[in-house]
């Protein structure tokens, strides 16, 4: 079961990162932390490792091919990412689980009501 639950885990995230470019952080985290009792570092860890290439590589290739697609603008935030990647996951190891969890979810509340409240 606990791997049917993971593949799972892993097509709601391909849906929602095909669908509106979220995956990592809003599907594979916190079903990690809820329903596998990772630690949030594990559970960020885990989803960073999970969606290094299968994400991108096929859904963006849809996009590409309908024209949905800016490269220029990938690379540039990809090369970001490669940065911000790094640097993120060396300031965060010092700090505690619980700490961690919270801001996640400060984090995800204040997405939330800029989502739901803005036009």
């Amino acid at each position: 079961m606990q791997i049917l639950g993971l593949v799972a885990i892993g097509i709601a995230a391909g849906v929602g990162a095909g669908m509106f470019g979220i995956g990592g952080g809003l599907i594979i985290v916190p079903a990690l932390v809820l329903f596998y009792r990772l630690s949030q570092h594990a559970a960020v860890g885990t989803s960073l490792g999970a969606i290094l290439l299968p994400v991108g590589a096929l859904g963006a290739w849809v996009y590409y091919r309908n024209g949905n697609l800016n490269v220029r603008y990938s690379l540039l935030i990809a090369a970001g990412l490669l940065i911000g990647g790094f640097l993120g996951a060396k300031l965060v190891q010092p700090v505690s689980d619980l700490t961690l969890r919270r801001l996640f979810g400060a984090f995800l509340l204040l997405v939330s009501v800029k989502m739901m409240l803005g036009k």
